[in-house]
């Protein structure tokens, strides 16, 4: 597969006309904040009944799943790829390492549509629940990370 034959702009606005809950999380979310970071995939966190919705419209750009829908619910996580690689997450909540339980629903009720080009917008959890994200786990790029967003969030106050 090659990797990045899809406009940014054309996959999102793909995500944004079927309807499914999506929200983008990982490094790309702090690139669409505006912070320096690299990152070759997508992370996203997906409603957990709108498995069904995404595989089809992202399936008008040759993309593929790699696991069936029961499977990735039952896995909690899939793959979606041809050119672009998305790790798609799929959990109704998730504990931090902290224990803090960070909410699907709520982040995306809270989430923030930021403007991607003429007409196609992303949504990316709120700067609070994006901390809440990256201290899922502790690996040494999500801690460098949580750096760059509390700066950020100071910043912004």
């Amino acid at each position: 597969m090659q990797a990045g034959v899809h406009d940014e702009r054309e996959l999102f606005a793909a995500v944004e006309r079927c309807g499914a809950r999506v929200v983008l999380i990982g490094r790309r979310a702090l690139v669409a904040y505006g912070l320096p970071v690299l990152t070759a995939d997508y992370d996203i966190w997906l409603h957990f009944d709108d498995v069904e919705t995404l595989n089809a419209a992202l399936e008008a750009l040759d993309m593929a799943p790699n696991r069936s829908p029961d499977e990735a619910r039952r896995m909690g996580r899939y793959v979606i790829e041809n050119g672009d690689h998305i790790d798609v997450m799929l959990a109704r909540s998730k504990a931090t390492l902290d224990g803090d339980e960070v909410v699907f629903d709520d982040v995306f009720a809270r989430s923030v549509r930021l403007q991607l080009g003429e007409g196609v917008t992303l949504r990316v959890p709120a700067l609070d629940d994006l901390i809440q994200t990256k201290r899922w786990s502790a690996r040494d790029k999500d801690l460098a990370d949580l750096r760059l967003l509390e700066a950020l969030r100071g910043e912004r106050k």
